[in-house]
C-alpha cells in the first residue's frame, strides 16, 4: 500500500470533471472566474483540503482532456452528512476557478517528464480529489500564461530550477 499523503506532498489539488466547462456554465468565457462546487470521494485527503490552496479543473474523457481552469479552494470540504443525507461517502468543496485562455492539453503534459508521473495521468479513472506535487505544478506552470496565472491568483509558481529533479 502506498504511503499516505501529507499537506507537504500537495502543491495543487486536481478536481476532475467529465463535463466541459462551457457545458457547466454556457457563458463562462476564457479569463473569467466562476464559483463551482465539486463532489469528493470521502477519504483522509479531504481532511487535508484548506481554503486558499491552489486547485485546477481537469477535463477527463476523449474530448479536449487536460487543464481547463485554475484557481483556489474557497472552502474546506463539507462533511458527508452536509452533502448527502443518505450516507453515501461523499463530501463537497467550493472552488473559485478562472477559465484558461488556452487549455493545457493532456498530450502536452503527458510528454513532460515531471508532469507525466502525475496521479491524474497514472490513474485517470480515480476519484476526486487528486493532486499535483511541486515538480508537476512547476511543469504545468510552464504552459500557463502569466495573465491566466494572475487572474487565478497564481502570480508565482514553484521555481522549476528548485523543484525539478527534487523530491
Amino acid at each position: 500500500m502506498a504511503d499516505r499523503l501529507t499537506s507537504t506532498d500537495i502543491a495543487c489539488w486536481v478536481l476532475k470533471t467529465r463535463t466541459a466547462p462551457r457545458e457547466i456554465f454556457p457563458d463562462w468565457v476564457p479569463g473569467s472566474t466562476r464559483s463551482l462546487t465539486r463532489c469528493l470521494r470521502r477519504s483522509y485527503r479531504v481532511d487535508l483540503m484548506r481554503p486558499s490552496q491552489p486547485c485546477l479543473l481537469w477535463l477527463s474523457g476523449q474530448r479536449e482532456p487536460g487543464v481547463h481552469a485554475i484557481g483556489h479552494l474557497s472552502t474546506a470540504a463539507a462533511p458527508p452528512e452536509d452533502v448527502d443525507p443518505t450516507g453515501r461517502p461523499e463530501s463537497a468543496v467550493t472552488v473559485s476557478l478562472s477559465l484558461l485562455t488556452e487549455t493545457v492539453a493532456r498530450p502536452l503534459l503527458l510528454a513532460d517528464p515531471q508532469f507525466s508521473a502525475a496521479e491524474v495521468l497514472r490513474m485517470p479513472a480515480g476519484s476526486n480529489p487528486s493532486y499535483l506535487t511541486g515538480p508537476a505544478l512547476a511543469a504545468l506552470c510552464e504552459f500557463l500564461s502569466p495573465a491566466d496565472r494572475r487572474r487565478a491568483g497564481w502570480p508565482t509558481c514553484p521555481d522549476p530550477d528548485c523543484v525539478r529533479g527534487g523530491t
